[in-house]
């Protein structure tokens, strides 16, 4: 007869023991594998990576983000599909990437508003721009003109301040809306001039720049792109740039700095590829190397120039520091400046 051994018998509990723990740690092992985020080891990138933009298709920023999107896929083998989430001044396509997984398919090119929409509104924007994401590169800056129509009384930069300095809200600006860069950069001469101008934000920069060449609004903060046009048929006319140097698309125009102003390069509008945070280093430097090699070439670097934008790359841990410091310089211009939402 075959001696069955009881359930509580000790002497065959160890192995059992022994065989449930084992079953136990490999479905764990299992689970751990799965959870675990992607590795650049070889196989990353082994699907389309998705970059999204915060605004709509054809402006500046989707525009800069197929030209480097295409090259940077190439690189990589795999294609960059450029998703546009427009809304909330970039803000909706900002939370979006943050919820999304931190494994390198998800990257969000981020403008200026990256860094203010949570300072202009900390009650419905949660999110810290360093903490919860991953800077990956910067790859340009935009450098912006201040502009006056091609019949403006003012002919230098010190005309419209000294007009401006004769009473409050002498002077007009338009904006294409509020916490812009536009509306930043003219808050920032308002602080530096000590003046106290009236500002007009309007829906988008064609409208506002419609009225400056109108003349209805004095002047405005305009991006480089674009405004050639209006230059060279005699609609607008530049008191100056805000780069360090002088540009080479316009050697006569003076900086801000040559003019008095120094800084305004220091508040530039970036440009950037971010991914959420909690990005494996390896995949973000696999993702830098690849927009650097991008940013190499000489013809891509023209092609930048030619939609406005300076080329500055920087990798994931100066991107990280510029980030920082780029907000901690908005945070104290807002709040001197006292700017608020709409």
């Amino acid at each position: 007869m075959t001696r069955q051994t009881p359930r509580n018998n000790p002497s065959a509990t160890p192995r059992r023991r022994v065989a449930l723990r084992a079953a136990t740690l490999t479905v764990a092992a299992l689970l751990g594998v799965a959870s675990l985020p992607a590795r650049a080891d070889g196989t990353y990138p082994d699907k389309p990576i998705r970059l999204v933009v915060g605004y709509s298709a054809g402006g500046p920023t989707d525009v800069l983000a197929r030209v480097l999107g295409q090259d940077i896929g190439a690189t990589l083998g795999q294609s960059v599909i450029v998703d546009n989430k427009a809304g909330v001044n970039g803000n909706i396509a900002t939370e979006f990437v943050q919820r999304a997984a931190p494994d390198g398919y998800t990257l969000i090119v981020n403008t200026i508003s990256h860094n203010v929409n949570p300072l202009l509104q900390p009650a419905r924007i949660k999110y810290d721009p360093i903490k919860d994401f991953t800077p990956i590169s910067m790859v340009a800056v935009l450098p912006q003109l201040i502009v006056v129509a091609g019949d403006s009384p003012y002919k230098t930069l010190d005309d419209l301040v000294k007009k401006a300095k004769s009473k409050t809200d002498a002077v007009s600006y338009g904006t294409a809306g509020v916490g812009g860069s536009a509306h930043l950069a003219a808050a920032l001469l308002e602080q530096k001039t000590g003046t106290h101008m009236n500002h007009i934000p309007f829906k988008g920069n064609a409208p506002a720049l419609t009225e400056v060449m109108s003349g209805r609004v004095d002047f405005m903060f305009f991006p480089m792109i674009g405004a050639s046009e209006y230059v060279t048929s005699g609609k607008l006319r530049i008191l100056a740039v805000t780069t360090a140097k002088r540009h080479a698309d316009y050697p006569q125009v003076p900086t801000t700095g040559e003019l008095g102003f120094p800084g305004f390069d220091e508040y530039s509008q970036p440009i950037g590829f971010i991914a959420p945070a909690g990005l494996p280093k390896p995949i973000a430097d696999k993702l830098d190397s690849a927009i650097a090699a991008a940013l190499a070439k000489p013809a891509l670097q023209e092609r930048l120039r030619s939609l406005g934008a300076d080329v500055k790359h920087l990798g994931p841990t100066e991107y990280r520091d510029w980030l920082a410091k780029d907000r901690a310089r908005w945070a104290e211009l807002i709040r001197s400046a006292n700017i608020k939402a709409e």
